[in-house]
C-alpha cells in the first residue's frame, strides 16, 4: 500500500562520488527499493475504474474505465523521489496524466483545501489542494520510459516530488475533494500529515499547531 512500512533494500551509493544535494537525514539510493505494507492487488483492467468524488463543482462523481483514463492528456517529468525510510532516489523521469488534468476534467468546489488519494485495499493519503495540484505532481504510469511494474505501482501511482513518497501511494484508484483536512492511512497511525522532506516532517510528533487536524 504506502512506503513507510518496510525498511528499503538496495544498492546504496558509491562513497568519493559527487553527491546531489539531498533533504535532511536522507543518503542517496542506486536503483528502486521496493517498499510497501500488504500485498500487491492483481490488475484487473476489465474491473479497473479510476474516480474523483465528494466536493466536486458539479457535485457529481465523475470516473474513467482504464482506456478512458489512459486517454487524458500525458506529461513527463523529471523529478527525486525521497522515501521517509531515508533514501532517496534522484532524477527519475516519470510519465503519466498530471494532476492538474484531472482537476480539470473533474474541477473541485470552490471551497475545497484538501484531497484524499485512495488507492487498492482502502489504503489513503490526504494532503493540501496546493500539493496535488503542483504542476509537477503526476500519476505515473512509467519511470525512466519503462511501464511500471506491479510491485511498483502499476497501473498507476500519484508522484509528489516535493512531498516525502508516501503522500503518493501506489496502485491509485480514487481522489476525494475535501472541504476540511482528514488523516490519511500513515498519517492515522504516526506519520506527519505535512511530510515535506526538506523540513525533515516525518513524525507527527513533530507537528507544529495548525498543520493537521487531531489524532
Amino acid at each position: 500500500m504506502g512506503q513507510p512500512e518496510e525498511h528499503a533494500s538496495g544498492e546504496a551509493a558509491q562513497p568519493g562520488l559527487p553527491q546531489p544535494e539531498l533533504p535532511p537525514g536522507q543518503r542517496l539510493q542506486r536503483g528502486w527499493p521496493v517498499t510497501h505494507y500488504g500485498p500487491v492487488p492483481r490488475f484487473r483492467p476489465e474491473r479497473w475504474e479510476f474516480q474523483v468524488f465528494g466536493a466536486t463543482a458539479d457535485a457529481a462523481k465523475h470516473s474513467w474505465n482504464h482506456t478512458e483514463f489512459g486517454a487524458l492528456p500525458r506529461s513527463t517529468v523529471v523529478a527525486d523521489l525521497h522515501c521517509v525510510t531515508k533514501f532517496s532516489m534522484i532524477g527519475a523521469e516519470w510519465s503519466g496524466v498530471p494532476a492538474r488534468v484531472v482537476l480539470e476534467a473533474a474541477p473541485p468546489a470552490p471551497d475545497v483545501t484538501h484531497v484524499m488519494v485512495w488507492a487498492e485495499y482502502g489504503f489513503s493519503s490526504n494532503m493540501r489542494l496546493s500539493d496535488f495540484a503542483d504542476e509537477r505532481s503526476i500519476f505515473a504510469t512509467h519511470k525512466d520510459g519503462e511501464l511500471l511494474t506491479a510491485e511498483h505501482g502499476f497501473p498507476l501511482r500519484l508522484i509528489v516530488p516535493h512531498l516525502y513518497a508516501w503522500k503518493g501511494p501506489k496502485w491509485v484508484r480514487a481522489v476525494e475533494y475535501m472541504t476540511a483536512d482528514r488523516r490519511g492511512f500513515w498519517e492515522e497511525r504516526g506519520y506527519h500529515n505535512v511530510g515535506d522532506p526538506w523540513k525533515e516532517q516525518r513524525y507527527s510528533y513533530q507537528e507544529e499547531p495548525g498543520e493537521g487536524p487531531d489524532l
